[in-house]
């Protein structure tokens, strides 16, 4: 656990550096807000669509050949990625960067998998909420710097964000052990790995049903608030790359809080989809109170009230990882990590145009907090999805326990 999760601290870091500066190099090659919003979302489909196509065929062939030398790929190519975007000269050069960086790598999708591998059934849920935590605290560290560097160059966070990718790659390479023994390894299928095989298999595996609808729509839900999280502060409060950096910085102390410390605790009190349904009802009051601000401090009361709304993936995911049998961890956290990735694909073509068409709004008005507010109605829908596979969850624990 200590390697995956310094790896996982690492790549998180990586990745938060250029969240609050994204939006603006992007804004470097357009000429409107409007344009910028829908650029902005042309950048985040290609990474997401190439990301989708590749995650399961990633995942399996961590399956077939171990976790390592995907995860050292996946380093490479989150290195090519951010290289690459702080010399790109040109909008159409940018794109092509972040769909080659997105093909190659699924680090996420493979650390669940690894620790999938090292941990029994009952452990899983709040390893992953370890991860998270890991997550959140790369996206304390990450923001805050890009945020601090985009201020003087905006091109100055890529290269910090690829230095720590390489460092992140030589970690890999020489101290993170393989967590796959050969015996539990199993033949890869281009068959099976394509995205829809790998989707339709997640959808068969016995007791997931509906929990599958929750990981799209909340993964949705998240992706639309990452896309437009800075341009909606930008455009409603007048933020900078500093205060977007800074509420992200927010974000990830809550998140470390609340799935490296409270998980723990909370999972001792109430069983996975139990907890998953509270923390979906903390979302869905959290969107709708973002879209709703009318003042830059109330993100930061948001954030600290959706306390319970960053125990849903880990508790999501566990029961998931549950269902699948020890020797298709890679590919079914991959078809997790897949699904994702297409929800990111579709997030930016919903988000960004939302969010363009408010865009004209003077600062404070509340109609452009409209992306948000979808957000809000995705977290019913899974509210939803998760409250029928408790309910189904119950009618089949009682069968059996009548049945024995």
């Amino acid at each position: 656990m200590p390697f995956i999760m310094l790896a996982v601290l690492l790549d998180m870091a990586a990745i938060g550096v250029i969240i609050p500066v994204l939006p603006a190099l992007v804004g470097s090659f357009s000429g409107s807000q409007a344009d910028q919003a829908y650029w902005y979302g042309v950048v985040a489909v290609a990474f997401g669509l190439s990301n989708f196509l590749a995650a399961p065929v990633l995942g399996a062939l961590s399956d077939r050949y171990g976790r390592r030398p995907v995860l050292l790929l996946g380093f490479m190519g989150l290195g090519v990625s951010f290289f690459g975007t702080a010399m790109s000269t040109t909008l159409w050069g940018l794109i092509a960067v972040r769909t080659l960086g997105g093909a190659m790598q699924a680090n996420a999708a493979i650390a669940n998998a690894y620790v999938a591998d090292i941990s029994a059934p009952e452990e899983r849920a709040k390893r992953f909420g370890l991860l998270g935590a890991m997550m959140g605290l790369g996206f304390i560290v990450g923001p805050v710097m890009g945020g601090l560097l985009g201020a003087i160059d905006l091109h100055l966070p890529f290269y910090v964000a690829g230095g720590l990718t390489l460092l992140n790659g030589l970690y890999g390479y020489f101290v993170l052990p393989e967590s796959l023994p050969a015996a539990q390894r199993k033949a890869f299928s281009w068959r099976s790995a394509n995205p829809a095989s790998s989707l339709r298999k997640l959808g068969q595996l016995k007791g997931v049903g509906p929990l599958v609808g929750v990981v799209a729509f909340s993964a949705l839900a998240q992706f639309v608030l990452y896309t437009v999280w800075v341009l909606y502060n930008s455009f409603k409060f007048g933020w900078g790359p500093s205060e977007n950096g800074w509420s992200l910085a927010v974000v990830g102390i809550v998140a470390v809080l609340v799935q490296g410390v409270l998980m723990g605790h909370l999972l001792k009190r109430y069983a996975p989809p139990k907890l998953a349904i509270m923390g979906l009802v903390s979302s869905v009051i959290a969107y709708t109170l973002w879209g709703a601000a009318t003042e830059g401090w109330m993100m930061y009361a948001v954030i600290a009230f959706n306390l319970l709304g960053g125990t849903v993936n880990a508790s999501v995911q566990s029961m998931i990882s549950s269902a699948a049998d020890s020797k298709s961890q890679g590919q079914t956290m991959g078809a997790v990590s897949a699904l994702s990735s297409l929800m990111a694909v579709v997030a930016p073509m919903l988000g960004a145009p939302l969010l363009a068409m408010v865009s004209h709004l003077p600062q404070g008005d509340w109609r452009i907090g409209a992306p948000f507010f979808f957000c809000a109605v995705l977290q019913v829908a899974s509210l939803a999805l998760a409250v029928m596979h408790l309910r189904r969850h119950r009618r089949l624990h009682l069968a059996s326990t009548h049945a024995a």
